[in-house]
């Protein structure tokens, strides 16, 4: 059969590779789950996993003190780093891509983010496309009030929608316009919204494509605190899309941190790496952090 560069689970021969690999029931009812959904949820996969959501939170209370969300807290904290690098972790990505997770980028939240739909591959891709994902990890009980995620089963199967697909040129500035065109691209296709409601320890992963976006806080003052890890895997060309125009040349590439080594990860394409002069770690900017806090504002108030 032709060998296609995408994750095998996204593969129109999913199902005979599938067969090849004569995998244990569980793990084949796994991966069916994933190539179906586009995510799964998996209970607690730490042995120590109270005390360890205890030092995450105690950990980051201040430096989360009057933010939203902290970035790569796991490079002063060992627990917020332990769970990126579970093996148990590690070993359920390399089930469902077939090539070595590198976890790159963690994002700790002690709220709800109410953030509109959208899929990750705006922020994250690569070449081949669609290998990267996202954990999802509850560190207490996430309820109906608290802002839980929400998800469109299935919706990872959808084609990738980038700025260009809507008209826009690259830049943080169009990404609100982004945002509406996604929503009126899910109420055209009728796609039916499922809220994650994780106990403590549960997580959730979730394909490149997947739409998602966090719920409305009902119980002002309640808190959700979760950590995302996001992963790329090997033998990639890592980018941002939402400052790239790749079809006038202009592709913005990431520098990016395996977290379990602290090393940089080379670029690749077709196994040769590639050097850029535009790769960046890209932080948020000030300018950009502002805009969403403004939005989130706007939309508490409305």
């Amino acid at each position: 059969m032709p060998q296609m560069n995408i994750p095998w689970f996204e593969s129109p021969f999913f199902e005979e590779l599938l067969q090849e690999q004569r995998l244990p029931t569980q793990d084949e009812a796994l991966v069916r789950s994933y190539a179906e959904n586009g995510y799964v949820v998996l209970d607690p996969l730490m042995d120590d996993l109270g005390d360890v959501s205890e030092r995450i939170i105690k950990d980051l209370a201040k430096p989360l003190q009057g933010k939203l969300r902290l970035q790569d807290a796991w490079k002063f904290s060992e627990n917020v780093k332990a769970v990126a690098v579970h093996p148990s972790i590690l070993k359920i990505l390399q089930l469902f891509y077939q090539r070595d997770p590198i976890p790159f980028q963690t994002l700790n939240f002690p709220v709800g983010t109410e953030q509109h739909t959208h899929s990750d591959t705006v922020h994250f891709h690569c070449v081949p496309h669609r290998f990267m994902c996202g954990v999802w990890m509850a560190l207490e009980d996430i309820d109906d009030a608290s802002g839980p995620l929400h998800i469109y089963p299935g919706s990872h199967k959808l084609p990738v929608w980038n700025f260009h697909d809507l008209g826009l040129p690259s830049g943080y500035e169009h990404y609100e316009q982004y945002e509406e065109g996604i929503a009126q691209y899910v109420r055209a296709l009728g796609l039916t919204k499922k809220k994650v409601l994780l106990k403590k320890g549960q997580i959730l992963v979730w394909a490149a494509n997947l739409l998602h976006g966090g719920e409305p806080i009902l119980e002002p003052g309640r808190t959700r605190h979760s950590q995302v890890t996001h992963y790329y895997f090997s033998d990639c060309l890592y980018y941002t899309p939402m400052h790239s125009d790749p079809y006038i040349g202009k592709m913005q590439l990431r520098t990016i941190t395996d977290i379990r080594t602290g090393a940089v990860v080379p670029n690749m394409y077709n196994g040769k790496v590639i050097e850029s002069e535009q790769a960046s770690s890209l932080r948020p900017s000030r300018a950009g952090i502002a805009r969403r806090v403004l939005r989130r504002l706007r939309r508490t108030i409305a």
